[in-house]
């Protein structure tokens, strides 16, 4: 069904564009693991249908193709796997595909030429105004004629693979012009009435003065209502509001409720790891090997050593420290290495996690002044003539002629038209090569060196500022000892088998999670709760697949009933979990148990308004005391529901409008820090206007920026979209 045929029962509702057709990821050849034709749901379905395994496979494979190719082209490694993202565009692409059909969107030949090669009043492809292969060399605007001979070579090409290339472009582009057909066909549902302009209007505009008082919820303990909240009094608040918008269930979903076993260091390895980093400052400081010192894998876990200026380290506030080129150390031992002389040693002190001992082998300045002459190289350019170029340069340049020089050859026009000056700059500013120049060749000495902007001719005039160290560092982590993880993995285990004995006496499932939940908090660790999408299981702070196939397996195979618990602890890297199934949770109304929690919250916190708005009715703002308790003051408008003082308050906010007159004390309204009384002092009227045109164009710009994340969840519940990769690979659910 056509989600266009949605958008009068549902206001209006969009799609999202789909991302680059040729991304690059690698998965797992799910078509192994489907099982044939018995399987129910495969990798998974789309409007209830199996996703065809085979055609995943096909466009991960041209994706992965495609990552290789780009990353040959870049001179990198093709991009780490992103498998939730490959499913998201293929799944989406299929939604698609069933809109196009149902609205009879499509490109013809002529539309797609028009499109491809911006004629007809399409705009060009930023890739190919971009790209200079596609721009007029003497304007820099696009050619439709470069791009057009490129195509035709590759439509021609004897090379299957340049052919291939080919259809898979002129596809993704038909995909593309397709998407915003669809768009603009959606675009035109949206629309702002006079109304609705008008408001937004008043909402900004009208300014209503306002004194109040709040009596925060926090004011009152839980434990002092924790006797109110029996399993009665819970069922019966839970039967009056089970119908509420904020407790209906939206999918169906598995719960499992768990805690964590930290895997940490012991007191006795704490203190064995802090005397080996005496003994290692100790011997790091005898040393006169330096880089033997820090590249013996027994002293350090960094085995790297330079005496360059990448050696430099910056404390972490420095402008430069957020991006990885250099050694960044914690500001509390800047004042140390301020006043280190070569051959100290500062540390040990935290460094990404683990203990850093830091040895001065030289310094770096902060500032330095250079100037340089620039001979560019594009594209397409003759490297051997531009050095060349580069060269006779250098043989001429001297300190009388460099400005001179500068201004008749440079390429770069900035530092050119001031005859190659760049003034102070710190030399981690520039790119590697022009860096190390900068920091470390002699005062006046002028030479040459290639980056990928092509040759510079350097002098440096000065070097002026504080000195940043170079260091050579080593690093240690604590971690735990065998024994240590041995004696942690017999806790879990007890933990577990404990749990075990206890929860098999119970009859009631839900008690048994209940019980799981005491237990595990009487013994100092936090129950958690997960929720696992029957549609798309996801996972957030997990550390391992492992854990998360052995947590899916428990909460999807069949035969799993509520308070099972998972058969042994499970390693998660640096910690063990044990979990307990709690529960199938299904789409609308809710159970009690599902919603056991939020119910009890919900009462308690009813509880503490009752008694709230006793203490405040009928009183006086000056009236009302209580602890922290004052008279504030604040202007508001209905668009902005933050109260100064307060916080977010909707409700206080909505009242002020639309209920207290100027004058009036309000009754006590519930808001969502606490209970607040208020008086509406004045209000500021909007200034009369003749048009809300900007109102309107706010509004619409502001669907217009929702319109695509809308659509993609509405069209996704429509096709109830189901994800089962992972329930496949774990034969949790075929």
């Amino acid at each position: 069904m056509a989600i266009i045929g949605k958008i009068r029962d549902n206001g209006w509702l969009v799609l999202i564009v789909i991302g680059v057709a040729l991304m690059a990821f690698i998965l797992t050849d799910w078509s192994k693991m489907t099982g044939g034709d018995e399987a129910q749901y495969g990798i998974g379905t789309v409007y209830g249908e199996k996703v065809d395994d085979v055609a995943f496979n096909e466009a991960v494979n041209t994706a992965r193709q495609n990552a290789v190719l780009q990353a040959q082209q870049q001179g990198t490694q093709p991009q780490e796997v992103d498998e939730s993202r490959v499913w998201k565009s293929f799944t989406e692409e299929l939604l698609l595909e069933k809109e196009y059909e149902a609205l009879g969107i499509d490109v013809s030949d002529d539309e797609f030429d028009a499109y491809l090669y911006a004629s007809r009043g399409f705009t060009p492809q930023a890739e190919f105004t971009n790209n200079n292969a596609f721009t007029d060399s003497i304007t820099g605007q696009f050619s439709p004629k470069k791009l057009e001979a490129r195509v035709n070579e590759m439509r021609e090409s004897s090379d299957p693979e340049a052919v291939e290339a080919w259809k898979n472009t002129e596809e993704y582009y038909k995909k593309k012009r397709r998407q915003e057909k669809y768009f603009d066909i959606l675009g035109q549902g949206i629309y702002v009435t006079e109304l609705e302009a008008k408001n937004e209007y008043l909402a900004n505009n009208e300014t209503k003065s306002i004194s109040y008082v709040v009596k925060r919820f926090r004011e009152l303990l839980d434990a002092d209502y924790e006797k109110q909240a029996t399993d009665k009094n819970l069922k019966a608040y839970f039967e009056e509001h089970k119908s509420d918008k904020k407790y209906e269930v939206r999918y169906d979903a598995r719960r499992l409720h768990f805690f964590e076993i930290a895997i940490k260091p012991s007191e006795s390895d704490i203190k064995r790891f802090n005397r080996n980093l005496d003994s290692l400052k100790e011997a790091f400081k005898a040393t006169t090997n330096d880089s033997l010192f820090v590249t013996n894998r027994e002293n350090t876990e960094m085995p790297f050593y330079t005496s360059g200026p990448f050696s430099t380290a910056i404390p972490k506030s420095h402008r430069k420290a957020q991006g990885g080129q250099f050694l960044t150390y914690p500001d509390y031992v800047d004042a140390q290495y301020k006043e280190a002389q070569i051959g100290d040693v500062v540390g040990p002190y935290d460094y990404n996690g683990s203990q850093s001992i830091g040895k001065v082998i030289g310094f770096t300045s902060d500032s330095i002044n250079a100037r340089h002459i620039l001979v560019g190289v594009k594209e397409g350019d003759d490297l051997a003539a531009k050095e060349a170029l580069a060269d006779s340069i250098l043989s001429i340049v001297n300190d009388g002629n460099f400005e001179e020089l500068a201004k008749e050859y440079s390429d770069d026009p900035g530092s050119g038209a001031k005859g190659g000056d760049l003034g102070y700059f710190f030399f981690g500013d520039m790119v590697p090569q022009f860096a190390a120049y900068a920091a470390d060749k002699p005062i006046g000495e002028i030479g040459k060196v290639q980056s990928q902007f092509g040759f510079h001719i350097i002098q440096v005039k000065e070097r002026t500022g504080r000195k940043y160290p170079r260091i050579a560092i080593v690093q240690k982590t604590l971690t735990p000892s065998k024994q240590t993880e041995k004696d942690i993995e017999d806790e879990a285990y007890n933990m577990l088998y404990d749990l075990d004995e206890k929860l098999s006496k119970i009859s009631d499932p839900y008690k048994r999670v209940e019980k799981f939940d005491t237990l595990a908090a009487r013994n100092e660790y936090a129950p958690k709760v997960l929720e696992l999408k029957d549609n798309s299981p996801q996972f957030n702070n997990f550390r391992t697949r492992y854990a998360e196939d052995k947590f899916l397996g428990l909460a999807f195979k069949d035969e799993t009933e509520v308070g099972t618990l998972v058969n042994s602890p499970v390693k998660d890297q640096d910690r063990y979990l044990v979990a307990v199934f709690a529960g199938r949770i299904e789409k609308g109304e809710p159970k009690f148990e599902d919603v056991k929690e939020s119910i009890k919250a919900d009462y308690i916190r009813d509880l503490k308004v009752k008694k709230l708005k006793s203490q405040m009715k009928g009183k006086k703002l000056a009236d009302i005391k209580g602890k922290g308790v004052t008279v504030m003051d604040a202007d508001v408008t209905f668009a902005n529901s933050q109260l100064q003082g307060a916080g977010f308050e909707p409700k206080v906010v909505g009242a002020v409008f639309s209920i207290v007159k100027d004058g009036q004390r309000s009754l006590p309204i519930e808001g969502n820090s606490g209970v607040f009384v208020v008086k509406v002092k004045s209000t500021k009227k909007a200034p009369s206007t003749e048009t809300y045109d900007k109102e309107k164009e706010k509004l619409r710009n502001n669907m217009n920026a929702q319109l695509q994340n809308t659509a993609r969840r509405a069209l996704t519940e429509l096709a109830d979209v189901v994800d089962n990769r992972r329930l496949l690979s774990t034969g949790a659910r075929r």
